[in-house]
C-alpha cells in the first residue's frame, strides 16, 4: 500500500513539474518579442519565480540562510549553505547561481564559471546565469567574453534593465572606439 501511495505522489507531481516546464518554455518565447522593458521585467520576475519553485522547501531555508549569511560578507558559510542546497538537489540552478555569485567575490572565477556553464547546460536561455556570465567575465577583464554572453542574454530578453547602455559600455571596452 505504501508504495502504491508513493507511486502516486510521484505520478501528481510529475505533471505540475511538466506543467511548469512547458510555462518557463513559453514565458522565455514571449521574453524575447517583449515589446519594451515594464513588460520583460514582468516576464523575468514570473520566470523566476517559476525556476525558484524547482527548490524544495528545505532548499529554500537553506538559500535564504545563504542569502543571508551572503549579505554579512560570511563567503564560507554561504558557500557551505549552497553546497548544502546542491547535496538535497544536485544540479538546482537558482543554487548554482548563487553559489558562483559567492565564488566570484572569494575569487575563485574558474569555480564560478563552472556553476554557471552548469546551469546554462540545463537551461540555455537562463538569463540570470548569462547576466553573471557577462559579469564575471568582466570582472576578470574579458571584454570579448563578456560581450558575447551579454550579447547571447539579449537575444534572450533584449528589453532587460539597462540592455543596451550596457551593449554600448561592453562594446567599447571589447572593440574600442568605432570608426
Amino acid at each position: 500500500m505504501t508504495l502504491g501511495l508513493l507511486a502516486g505522489v510521484a505520478q501528481a507531481a510529475t505533471p505540475s513539474v511538466v506543467a511548469r516546464q512547458a510555462e518557463v518554455s513559453r514565458l522565455l518565447d514571449l521574453l524575447r518579442g517583449a515589446p519594451n522593458e515594464l513588460t520583460a521585467t514582468a516576464l523575468e520576475t514570473r520566470i523566476r519565480l517559476l525556476w525558484q519553485q524547482d527548490a524544495s522547501p528545505a532548499a529554500h531555508l537553506l538559500l535564504e540562510r545563504g542569502d543571508r549569511d551572503l549579505q554579512a560578507q560570511a563567503f564560507n558559510e554561504a558557500q557551505d549553505d549552497y553546497n548544502a542546497v546542491l547535496t538535497l538537489d544536485p544540479g538546482l540552478p537558482d543554487a548554482l547561481v548563487r553559489r558562483a555569485r559567492v565564488r566570484v567575490l572569494s575569487g575563485r572565477y574558474a569555480a564560478a564559471l563552472s556553476d554557471l556553464e552548469a546551469v546554462l547546460a540545463r537551461e540555455p536561455r537562463d538569463f540570470v546565469a548569462l547576466s553573471a556570465v557577462s559579469q564575471l567575465a568582466e570582472t576578470r577583464g574579458d571584454w570579448p567574453g563578456a560581450l558575447a554572453a551579454w550579447q547571447r542574454l539579449l537575444a534572450i530578453d533584449p528589453h532587460t534593465a539597462g540592455a543596451q547602455d550596457r551593449l554600448s559600455k561592453l562594446r567599447l571596452k571589447a572593440e574600442g572606439e568605432p570608426t
